[in-house]
């Protein structure tokens, strides 16, 4: 990677259904070369997906909150895990060390579903404890990073 993958990487960070001509344009070189790169960043897994950003809140999803979870004993985290991943309002879940085994982001329409999943969680076999925070604004919610040093 050179830098200018590193700059079709942050062209494709903004917007990334540029097109490969306006990026052949903002970098100064041809379509077809553009279009190699970007194949080649594909097939070697550094571009690993394309996505979407959807504002939660218009399709009503008015409350964010991130959750602790302390589970009692390790028996219980293959199953932990599988309940998460069946559970569409937990968006995100990390395994993390310290005093909870992990972290989950919840994006949900209200705080009476807030409290429903609340529950969920509580009662989930081998949970022992949680700690939840409502997140009151987002100041920074970065999807990738791509490297500085190489960056313009």
């Amino acid at each position: 990677m050179d830098i200018i993958d590193i700059r079709i990487l942050n062209i494709l960070k903004e917007n990334a259904r540029t097109k490969a001509s306006a990026i052949a344009d903002a970098i100064d070189l041809s379509i077809s070369a553009v279009t190699e790169r970007i194949k080649k960043l594909e097939q070697s897994g550094i571009i690993d997906k394309y996505t979407l950003s959807v504002n939660q809140k218009k399709i009503g999803n008015d409350i964010s909150a991130v959750m602790e979870v302390s589970i009692d004993h390790p028996s219980h985290i293959d199953s932990f895990i599988n309940f998460v991943n069946q559970t569409k309002n937990i968006i995100s879940c990390y395994c993390v060390t310290g005093d909870y085994d992990f972290i989950l982001k919840i994006m949900i329409d209200s705080s009476e579903g807030l409290e429903q999943l609340y529950r969920m969680v509580k009662g989930f076999e081998g949970v022992k404890a949680t700690k939840t925070y409502i997140i009151l604004k987002n100041i920074k919610n970065e999807l990738t990073l791509i490297p500085e040093d190489l960056a313009d």
